[in-house]
């Protein structure tokens, strides 16, 4: 089993910044692919960001392209997600996800952390 613990997430008002950390730990794999979904309420969950743990290929949805940025740090078995330039639409639960890099599933998940960005 691999185990992701979200934090970083809170209020923020418009244009301001978050980063977003997710710690792994477990029986880690690879190679293998971390991302980040989010939910808001009452709407689908939705890809924001993912990155390969051995050669940091990234890939990021159009909607926050430009603001948000994935990382990684290999010793602290750690992803970030750089939130920048915050809009309201982003408010969101922001959940951390692993998969092995051979398979389209993500079946390990955190529990998510509240992001709130007021107008």
């Amino acid at each position: 089993q691999v185990q992701l613990v979200e934090s970083g997430g809170g209020l923020v008002q418009a244009g301001g910044s978050l980063r977003l950390s997710c710690a792994a730990s477990g029986r880690t794999f690879s190679p293998y692919k971390m991302a980040w979904f989010r939910q808001a309420p009452g709407k689908e969950r939705e890809f924001v960001a993912s990155i390969t743990w051995a050669r940091s290929n990234t890939a990021t949805a159009d909607s926050v392209k430009g603001r948000f940025t994935i990382s990684r740090d290999n010793a602290e078995n750690t992803v970030y997600l750089q939130m920048n330039s915050l809009k309201p639409e982003d408010t969101a639960v922001y959940y951390c996800a692993a998969r092995p890099i051979s398979t389209n599933d993500y079946p390990f998940w955190g529990q998510g952390t509240q992001v709130t960005v007021s107008s």
